[in-house]
């Protein structure tokens, strides 16, 4: 195949299209409903007030904006994939912006820019907040100005979103991974995010894991989830060809929407019942290191743990379920293997790691 066929091939996956629309009309859309902005990404994409002002400043002074790009979901709602922040402070200047609980946000005051000094303060409409607003003449400049959308058409196949994601917002982003999975899961299917960030506030997982509130609001717990659904009953050739973790994980994403309402209730039947036997098992102490000379476990949360007993346990589900007195005795044969002695495994690659901790798992517990 040549480089132009190879082009072709891949340009007929994309459905695009592009058009101008005035800031008043992608407000009546967002109003709606016919605009979706992920108002849950609004901690992951935050903005300072500066950065915000100076977009208010540069729609005002005719500035032209960056383009906005947005996929079209099978009912025709335009998710926006790139150019949620733009979209988020234009919305919340006017006073339209809601939070995922349909609250709306206190609408925005600009502060400080280089070039407008009076519009320090300034708010889209008169209010109690504000020393001054904008005009009415003003505020219809404001609604007229135009931004270039670039519209992903839902005839496209969901590998191109995710391409296209990846491209938009991989680089210099200060989102974690885990973050920047959860937008490109909410662009591809809201309902497989949901259904993710469900199971991932599971009270029986959560106290099992049991990690530092930093890593919670990094969402790695969601991440632990995921590797859970992708990883515990992975084939072993497939095994042996995951690589980076991470680009693992986000690659995953797109064959895991997919995933029927059968597939996700049975992957959520697995998940809740290996938490629930690892924490009637001892709880938080279950993944951690266990010190057979000191009788006891040290140390944080450990995936040499997570891969060998929860993705072992996991894999033999649905079935027959080891008891918690199992548990542990298959617990004290792991860490008293030469291969999983304290320091052994540092700085292993995960990969390389997975490639003996999780056949190891499957073996422990596969009677």
């Amino acid at each position: 195949m040549t480089l132009e066929d190879e082009i072709e091939q891949y340009r007929r996956k994309i459905a695009t299209d592009s058009y101008p629309m005035s800031i008043g009309e992608l407000a009546n859309l967002y109003r709606d409903g016919e605009i979706d902005i992920h108002p849950e990404f609004q901690r992951i994409f935050r903005w300072s007030d500066e950065q915000k002002s100076r977009l208010i400043e540069s729609i005002l002074l005719g500035i032209p904006l960056p383009s906005v790009f947005v996929a079209q979901s099978e009912k025709g709602i335009w998710d926006v994939v790139d150019g949620v922040q733009r979209m988020s402070t234009i919305f919340q200047f006017m006073g339209i912006l809601k939070d995922e609980n349909g609250e709306p946000y206190k609408p925005f005051l600009c502060a400080e820019t280089p070039f407008l000094s009076q519009l320090k303060d300034c708010s889209f409409e008169e209010s109690d907040a504000s020393i001054r607003s904008l005009t009415s003449t003003q505020r219809l400049d404001f609604k007229r100005a135009r931004v270039d959308m670039k519209i992903i058409k839902r005839e496209s196949d969901n590998r191109a979103k995710y391409d296209l994601f990846q491209r938009l917002n991989s680089f210099g982003s200060m989102a974690t991974p885990q973050e920047l999975r959860n937008c490109l899961l909410v662009s591809l299917s809201d309902k497989h995010y949901k259904w993710l960030a469900n199971i991932s506030e599971n009270p029986a997982f959560l106290e099992v894991i049991d990690l530092p509130e930093r890593l919670i609001n990094e969402r790695y717990h969601m991440e632990l989830a995921l590797r859970f659904i992708f990883l515990h009953g992975i084939p072993q050739e497939k095994l042996s060809a995951v690589g980076n973790i991470g680009d693992f994980l986000t690659a995953e994403i797109v064959p895991f929407v997919d995933y029927d309402d059968d597939r996700l209730a049975e992957e959520g039947d697995v998940f809740t019942a290996v938490f629930q036997l690892l924490l009637d098992s001892g709880g938080a102490d279950t993944l951690k290191r266990f010190n057979a000379t000191r009788g006891r476990s040290e140390g944080p949360f450990s995936l040499t743990a997570f891969e060998a007993i929860a993705l072992g346990i996991g894999f033999h589900l649905p079935g027959e379920s080891p008891t918690p007195d199992v548990v542990q005795k298959k617990r004290v044969k792991l860490w008293g293997d030469s291969r999983f002695s304290a320091g052994h495994a540092t700085g292993v690659r995960a990969d390389q790691r997975m490639k003996v901790t999780i056949p190891f798992g499957r073996n422990l517990f596969a009677n």
